[in-house]
């Protein structure tokens, strides 16, 4: 275009766009390998059992790094999969792996007892608890009336 017009337009404008564009997506690929890495707690349900018609025991265990506090959610459902118990239980930081023995209270007899999730209470995103309406959900934990 020199030649023929007269102008330069070599603008720097096409390689601050592309360095833009490339420190942004190396900022992207960075937080996903921390996110990433930072994702080490691990949950396993071993055993559920219906002790009651209002309870159920759960052992499950946590894998996590001992300096975290840890929030687990565990559900119970009936045959209908519909909500019958539901907790949030706090674990704070201590051991590396944790076996944690929680007797659920229940509104009916469980079908199903499961831990939903295992997070750091900042990152919890587990539904939440799903009862029909005009159940309460039960208080926690069961204890013997």
């Amino acid at each position: 275009m020199q030649e023929r017009y007269g102008l330069n337009h070599r603008g720097r404008s096409g390689v601050v766009i592309t360095v833009i564009v490339a420190v942004a997506f190396l900022a992207a690929v960075a937080f996903a390998g921390v996110m990433m890495v930072r994702d080490n707690i691990r949950h396993e349900l071993v055993v559920w059992t219906v002790v009651a018609p209002d309870r159920a025991d759960a052992t499950f265990t946590v894998e996590r790094d001992g300096a975290d506090e840890v929030v687990c959610v565990l559900r119970a459902q009936d045959s209908k999969r519909i909500d019958v118990g539901y907790v949030e239980i706090d674990i704070p930081p201590g051991d590396d792996n944790v076996t944690i023995d929680y007797s659920l209270r229940t509104v009916a007899p469980a079908y199903a007892v499961e831990v939903l999730a295992c997070e750091r209470p900042d990152e919890l995103r587990g539904p939440g608890p799903q009862f029909p309406p005009g159940i309460a959900i039960p208080d926690q934990p069961w204890t013997p009336s």
